[in-house]
């Protein structure tokens, strides 16, 4: 009997000094496990931060190389822009230049009309009040055929009329017909009168000084004669356009 209560109170010492080593080491397995959970969570927290933060980063280069490209973009926007605006102010600037102008020569072209204008009324008022009327003719019936040649008449130096007779203008002057070389209005004075003409030839020259009187009509008729020039003048007030 002694020695199953000694052997039972070994098994109780026994079971009471494993029980606390037991409980120590559940604890101990416990503790273990967590640690290594927790560290599991960390380790997978911590690299789905990492992948955030990468991506967050590539997101970040991407949207300053938009940035880059964008402000690229805008600078040459603005530099078109600007280019077309320097065109536009250039050509604006040439078109109120010409625009200017045009109104300049428009005004010069009507003050140029206007003085014409003037100066024919008062030339128109000289010649009404103190006009002379010269005529200027060539008759030719007595030229041997065939030796009208070129004519040339001037008034005070000035070539007034040319002539270049074909055949069969020289034989209607050769059948009495008359050339009316020259008919003006001039100022009533005195005005040199020459007429150069071919004949046969060769040049022949015959000039006269007339005196155009106001508001009458001078005639001057050059008749050929034996190879010459011979003027002749006179004057007639019943068929002036007075």
């Amino acid at each position: 009997m002694r020695a199953q209560s000694l052997r039972s109170s070994l098994l109780v010492m026994t079971v009471g000094l494993l029980l606390p080593a037991v409980a120590i080491a559940q604890q101990t397995d416990s503790m273990q496990a967590d640690s290594a959970a927790q560290q599991q969570a960390y380790e997978n927290r911590r690299g789905a931060l990492v992948k955030e933060l990468q991506s967050t980063q590539d997101k970040l280069s991407d949207l300053r190389s938009q940035r880059v490209r964008l402000e690229a973009r805008i600078e040459n926007v603005l530099a078109e822009t600007m280019q077309r605006r320097t065109q536009q102010l250039l050509v604006s600037k040439e078109q109120t230049a010409l625009l200017q102008l045009d109104g300049v020569l428009a005004s010069a072209q009507d003050n140029m009309v206007a003085q014409r204008d003037r100066m024919r009324s008062l030339g128109d008022a000289v010649r009404r009040r103190a006009g002379a009327v010269l005529v200027v003719t060539l008759r030719a019936d007595s030229a041997a055929p065939g030796s009208l040649g070129d004519a040339s008449l001037q008034i005070d130096n000035m070539v007034a009329a040319t002539r270049t007779y074909s055949q069969v203008a020289a034989q209607a002057l050769q059948t009495g017909a008359v050339d009316p070389l020259y008919r003006s209005e001039v100022l009533p004075s005195t005005h040199t009168v020459e007429l150069h003409l071919t004949l046969a030839g060769q040049q022949v020259v015959q000039g006269i000084n007339v005196n155009a009187v106001a508001e009458t009509v001078t005639y001057v008729e050059f008749t050929v004669r034996n190879g010459q020039l011979v003027p002749t003048t006179w004057t007639s007030r019943g068929t002036t356009p007075f």
